[in-house]
């Protein structure tokens, strides 16, 4: 089976570094579906407004060498740990396939660009294509009671974010609690712990620069 592309994601991130490494992490970052020319059909959509949640398979288009490899590092362990990529949300797979749910903000079916479903909470960067939705159903894909293996047990850290009033000011209060709760997720890899190294960080065409001490980030300047 040969797939292509129904739909391209347009997000506040044109790089990978920053992106949530789970969808629903940022209930509130902002991004767009929008399909290929022969997919911009309205009647496709018809019934989805009744859906809150989406799942979207997608591709990891920014790792471009193959995974020869049978075990990764989930960033959650540290990236010292090893477990199979089939125990892994990895993106280092040997098909590349995402696979996301995201909350339904918005579905405009009369545009220039055809149709567009506007989302919430995903964890794909700007130009990721899309390969299918399909929505998301209560009593077949919730399981509340299930076992999540490592990520039981081991909690996300958070980080107290600090952004300066000048910062603050260049962005809308929308892109602004996004961003900090991007940043309060440490986007830095797992490995790296300089409290004087100053990150960059792509965010909404803005270059975000930012350092951690500890669990406090400090937002440096904007660019």
């Amino acid at each position: 089976m040969q797939i292509e592309p129904i739909a391209y994601f347009r997000s506040p991130f044109v790089t990978k570094f920053g992106v949530p490494k789970q969808s629903g992490l940022v209930e509130n970052l902002m991004g767009t579906i929008e399909f290929v020319p022969q997919h911009r059909n309205a009647d496709a959509l018809r019934g989805m407004e009744e859906f809150d949640y989406l799942w979207l398979i997608w591709e990891f288009s920014a790792n471009r060498h193959a995974a020869t490899s049978p075990v990764v590092r989930p960033p959650l362990l540290g990236g010292n740990r090893k477990v199979g990529v089939f125990a892994s949300r990895s993106p280092f797979r040997p098909n590349r396939l995402g696979l996301s749910s995201v909350r339904i903000s918005e579905i405009e079916f009369d545009t220039t660009r055809g149709p567009l479903i506007h989302v919430l909470g995903a964890d794909l960067m700007d130009g990721t294509p899309i390969y299918d939705i399909k929505p998301y159903v209560v009593y077949a894909d919730s399981h509340p009671e299930a076992r999540s293996g490592f990520v039981d047990k081991n909690a996300i850290r958070w980080l107290e974010v600090v952004v300066p009033d000048a910062v603050a000011a260049r962005y809308s209060s929308d892109e602004l609690a996004a961003l900090r709760k991007v940043l309060s997720l440490d986007p830095r890899p797992h490995y790296q712990d300089n409290p004087e190294k100053v990150y960059g960080m792509m965010y909404a065409g803005k270059d975000v620069k930012f350092r951690v001490e500890g669990d406090v980030l400090t937002v440096v300047e904007v660019e």
